[in-house]
């Protein structure tokens, strides 16, 4: 039984080719196969001499032939092609990331809801090595994470955190971009790699003051430029235009341990050096490294690990590396100006526009876990208002900066009550556990015990701009306090002494000049006037423990 039924599929097959292909129809395709591959012959009729075997003709169909193949898989595909049209459609899950046009660097709300939905655990680590675990989405931003972190930590948010892409094996690390995906990101770090949480004044300080970043001799356009700030950034950021960076470098050779001091020029399409001279040719420039599929970052080490010449490294490190060295393309300047100067140019080149979107929008707050909301003010707190009761009746202080006065001359007010009560009740007018000698250690600008080095490397972490400082514990002066200062790029250190008149310790910087009762006074006087200092002070270096 298992025969005839084959026999009779294998016929209907035969009578399908035959109407599909009628110009290759004959006595041989008619006939049904049998299971060796022979045609069947027919029985003769009765009484009817059976005719004499002939050759068979030369376009008899072989049993090996594949049209019959061919022919049997084009009704099979026919056969699929009409069983999948009667289905329903499935909706494509992710159209995003089918399309042609999908843009190449994922942004917030570029995921799709079932990707963008999944959560995952990354774990980001403070300046004094403590550390906490956040459940993100996929598509939460390097921004949204920081306003995470700093509402978690009570910290004031001033768009100046940052998260720090961190590489202590290969001695690199890199800010990430308000833009950034963390989940992206973290996907491509080594085992030993973290993120870190850090204050970061500079990321968007060459907006602001770009000819400090841009030094004359080493941009060059090759279009007109009036030589204004809004032009300079322009040209950056105008895909159009065609800026050039230029200088001497030192470049490491790939794979080897030596350094070459080169003419290098960064264009937008890479980073180029001339191989004669100071030529930029184009049959003398040779590329170094492309910044498309690459990271710009910062050298933690690099005269200790990769035995380079100056303090002041950078490096462009591919996104496909992870813990080799080999492919590495890491580069020195003569002063941190310079590096400065060539870090910022590659990020400008490499996101352009993005840098500016992020550095004028506004961060908006949105409810992106249940706990990250914006703390809800009372209605008692809205109600408050600045009063004056100095005179015979009170009045309400309706000039704002009046309002931060009397602020500031109530808070001066209340230290040197508390200060005076101190001493009077302290068993020696000299007795140094005073209120003035140890308030300043519940600030955030007061580093405690640290070392000069130490003070400069917080410093240089966390932004070289004009204004940026903090305060410690002198090494040499067991009773004195030292300041440190950023000013034009570079640290500078001013020792603050104490001085005693009737019995009470104050504070001085310029030998006793001006005297302050305490640290805080000090640092809101030096905030509102630059007295000796060569600025004011603006921003202070903060530690944050997750």
């Amino acid at each position: 039984e298992d025969d005839v039924d084959l026999e009779a599929l294998v016929n209907d097959v035969s009578a399908s080719l035959e109407s599909l292909y009628p110009a290759c129809g004959m006595q041989s395709d008619t006939a049904p196969l049998l299971q060796n591959g022979q045609h069947a012959r027919s029985p003769p009729p009765s009484g009817a001499r059976s005719p004499q075997p002939q050759a068979a003709p030369r376009l008899q169909v072989q049993r090996s032939q594949p049209m019959h193949i061919l022919a049997v898989r084009r009704l099979q595909e026919e056969d699929d092609q009409f069983r999948t049209s009667s289905l329903p459609a499935i909706p494509n899950p992710f159209p995003e990331l089918c399309g042609p046009g999908s843009p190449p660097l994922l942004t917030r709300g570029s995921l799709p809801p079932s990707q963008a939905a999944a959560k995952q655990d990354v774990k980001v680590f403070s300046e004094d090595g403590t550390s906490r675990v956040v459940e993100i989405p996929a598509d939460m931003t390097a921004r949204d994470l920081c306003q995470l972190l700093v509402y978690r930590s009570h910290c004031v948010d001033d768009n100046s955190w940052t998260l720090v892409e961190h590489h202590p094996h290969l001695g690199l690390e890199r800010y990430l971009e308000d833009h950034e995906l963390v989940v992206q990101v973290e996907s491509t770090l080594a085992s030993e790699s973290k993120f870190l949480f850090r204050k970061n004044y500079a990321k968007y300080e060459f907006f602001k003051n770009p000819t400090n970043f841009f030094p004359e001799q080493m941009v060059t356009w090759c279009q007109e430029s009036n030589g204004s700030h809004s032009q300079l950034l322009q040209n950056f950021l105008n895909c159009s235009s065609c800026p050039e960076v230029q200088g001497f470098l030192h470049v490491k050779e790939l794979g080897k341990k030596s350094w070459r001091k080169l003419y290098v020029c960064l264009r937008r399409s890479g980073l180029y050096c001339s191989t004669k001279g100071a030529s930029k040719e184009p049959r003398h420039l040779q590329l170094l490294a492309g910044l498309e599929d690459s990271g710009i970052f910062s050298l933690i080490a690099g005269r200790k690990q990769y035995c380079a010449p100056t303090d002041y490294g950078f490096c462009i490190k591919p996104n496909r590396v992870r813990s080799e060295t080999k492919e590495l393309r890491l580069l020195c300047a003569e002063d941190e100006q310079g590096r400065t100067c060539w870090m910022t140019a590659c990020r400008l080149l490499k996101y352009g526009t993005l840098l500016y979107q992020n550095y004028r929008i506004p961060p908006q707050r949105k409810p992106l876990l249940p706990s990250f909301s914006t703390p809800v003010r009372s209605v008692s707190e809205n109600s408050l208002v600045a009063m004056d009761f100095s005179g015979q009746t009170g009045r309400v202080i309706e000039n704002p900066a009046e309002a931060q006065s009397a602020a500031l001359e109530e808070g001066h007010a209340w230290r040197k009550r508390s200060t005076r009560i101190n001493v009077l009740s302290s068993q020696s007018p000299l007795h140094p556990s005073t209120l003035s000698t140890v308030i300043h250690r519940t600030q955030h600008w007061f580093h405690g015990r640290i070392s000069r080095e130490e003070s400069h490397r917080i410093i240089k972490q966390q932004g070289l701009v004009d204004g940026l400082f903090l305060l410690r514990d002198s090494q040499s002066n067991p009773k004195a306090f030292v300041l440190t200062l950023c000013h034009h790029q570079k640290i500078k250190n001013f020792q603050i002494l104490p001085c005693e008149e009737d019995g009470q310790v104050f504070f001085s910087l310029d030998d006793g000049n001006t005297k302050f009762s305490d640290l805080i006074q000090l640092v809101d006087f030096y905030q509102l006037n630059k007295g000796v200092l060569p600025c004011k002070l603006k921003h202070h270096c903060i530690r944050v423990a997750l």
